[in-house]
């Protein structure tokens, strides 16, 4: 019995031997292992590195949560792959890179080649307009018959091109009749009725058939006085023509003249008397020689080019007006050891400016736009004067795709950096005129505008559609006011978009009304007498991410098109004083 005892109290203290080796252990080893790893698990650095973004303002990076400063939402943690980009910076995948051909290429000094110096111009060919003849009608009459009909035909000289009757000439023939029987006594009278008919282009054997015949003609024939190709036909048979009115253009295509767009930076490179090679894609294989005749002293302030002009002869017809031609020009002046070049494919041109697209990040594929200064084009290369340095990698494939990534990140592009300033251009460029009378009478009708625009901040339905009925019924009083096309048209759009608010109760459609009313009656309030100062204020987000626009007293922004949900999403644009 004792033994077997014994042999139980063995077993028990073998068993919590066992059991404290094995669950014991492995729990303390658990438990130093979870506290491991929450020691191992600092959240200092993650808070350090987090950047902070608005969902609707990507653009927007911040250290620190907060409100977006554009639209007031709260701001949210931005992805990882965005942390560190600057605020027009954009940063795209290695995929992307690949399935777009993105390349790139470090800028570099201009290195001696086979095309340095030659200028490159494009152009058309224009007739040559030292050779362009208006035949005209040497007398008044009406057009019995028009022998030339339509552009392009070929004239000789000599041809028939009209016949007129001309009831004046039927008169000066029976005076030259007259005159022939008493030539004797009254020379001088005989000379000047035949000098009357030879100033109307009469040849002397028209005017001796007249004379010996005695009898009167009533039409008479116009002659080509000049071999060429219609250009214009300026009369229909059956016409009236005075004396001295045109019938037909014509223009001598022997020579013609070969316009080119030369870049207002270019216009050193160019002398009268320089050799310019001309190609055309009619004939591709072959290169005319011409020489630089006229070089325009007036540049153009829209395209901010002048024109280069090269007379080329042209007898066997081998080039027709308006045929596109590229020239080459050595230029006057070399290109010197430090000018910058760029492929022509890296520079996108909006029409005022040249952008490239700049690596701002060696080791990552991130990009920004940057404006450039271009100087003269040599083959397929720019000179650059300002806005890169030696040793700068830029896009020079693919750049129109970076651009469309940066414009969808809502990113500085060459699109919506255009958009955004026509927009900011549009009010001011609407130039209309008010009497004082009116002004007066608008500024009545403002302060129903504007509770109108605070119900909607308010979102109040009823009142909005109330206080645009009221705005109407002024605006409506001064509608017949004495006002030039675009101001009236202003107006009843206006009118029309403040009944449609009046008589709609759904707050979505009355803020869609309220953009388009704000496109017509801000323009208006810019151009009035205005009684007190406002401001115009711009909502990015409105109207579909377009924007929109509406007037305020105040300064402190309250959206009317989101209410309580972005109230202070906008920006002043403008003061009206």
């Amino acid at each position: 019995m004792k033994k077997t005892i014994l042999y139980i109290a063995l077993a028990v203290i073998i068993g919590l031997g066992a059991g404290w080796l094995i669950f014991g252990n492995g729990s303390d080893d658990a438990a130093n292992k979870d506290m491991s790893d929450m020691s191992d698990h600092d959240h200092s650095g993650e808070s350090a590195d987090q950047m902070w973004t608005c969902s609707m303002h990507p653009q927007i990076m911040q250290p620190e949560a907060g409100d977006c400063p554009i639209c007031g939402m709260d701001l949210i943690p931005a992805e990882t792959g965005a942390e560190g980009l600057a605020a027009n910076e954009i940063k795209m995948t290695e995929n992307a890179m690949a399935l777009a051909n993105i390349q790139t290429t470090i800028v570099g000094n201009a290195e001696t080649s086979d095309d340095d110096g030659v200028v490159s111009l494009s152009g058309k060919i224009a007739a040559n307009e030292e050779n362009n003849t208006v035949q005209s009608s040497y007398f008044k009459g009406r057009i019995e018959q028009l022998n030339v009909n339509y552009e392009g035909q070929q004239v000789n000289r000599g041809q028939l091109l009209a016949t007129i009757y001309a009831p004046d000439l039927v008169a000066a023939q029976q005076e030259l009749i007259t005159a022939a029987s008493l030539k004797a006594s009254q020379p001088a009278l005989y000379k000047a009725v035949r000098n009357k008919l030879k100033n109307w282009k009469l040849s002397d054997t028209q005017i001796n058939d007249i004379e010996e015949s005695g009898a009167v003609r009533e039409n008479f024939p116009i002659y080509a006085t000049v071999s060429g190709t219609v250009s214009e036909v300026m009369a229909v048979q059956g016409d009236y023509v005075n004396q001295g009115e045109p019938i037909v253009k014509l223009s001598n295509l022997n020579s013609v003249w070969a316009e080119f767009d030369a870049y207002e930076n270019q216009i050193a490179q160019f002398n009268v008397g320089q050799k310019i090679n001309i190609t055309t894609n009619a004939y591709p294989n072959k290169e005319f020689e011409g020489t630089i005749s006229f070089i325009d002293p007036i540049l153009n302030n829209t395209t901010r080019t002048v024109t280069v002009r090269a007379t080329l002869q042209n007898r066997d017809d081998l080039f027709k007006p308006g045929m596109f031609v590229t020239g080459k020009v050595i230029g006057t002046t070399q290109t010197m050891e430090n000018t910058l070049t760029v492929p022509a494919s890296a520079v996108l041109w909006t029409g005022e400016r040249s952008l490239v697209y700049v690596k701002t990040n060696p080791n990552e594929p991130v990009f920004e736009m940057q404006e450039v200064t271009l100087g003269n084009r040599s083959g397929e290369t720019y000179q650059v004067s300002a806005g890169l340095n030696n040793g700068d990698e830029i896009v020079t494939n693919g750049t129109f795709t970076v651009d469309a990534a940066a414009q969808l990140q809502g990113k500085k592009s060459m699109m919506n950096q255009q958009m955004m300033q026509d927009e900011s251009a549009m009010m001011d460029d609407m130039k209309m005129s008010f009497s004082n009378g009116f002004s007066s009478a608008f500024n009545e009708a403002l302060p129903s505008y504007l509770k109108m625009k605070d119900a909607l901040v308010a979102s109040e339905a009823s009142q909005v559609s109330d206080f645009a009925k009221a705005t109407s019924e002024k605006l409506k009083a001064i509608a017949t006011t004495n006002l030039g096309t675009m101001e009236k048209q202003h107006l009843n759009k206006s009118i029309e978009m403040l009944d449609a608010i009046a008589n709609n109760d759904i707050l979505e459609n009355q803020r869609a009304h309220f953009v388009i009313l704000n496109e017509n009656i801000v323009p208006i309030a810019i151009n009035i007498e205005n009684s007190t100062n406002y401001y115009v204020q711009k909502c990015p987000m409105a109207n579909n991410n377009k924007g929109a626009v509406w007037l305020s007293t105040e300064e402190e922004i309250r959206n009317p098109y989101y209410g309580d949900a972005m109230l202070t999403c906008g920006e002043v644009k403008q003061v009206i004083e």
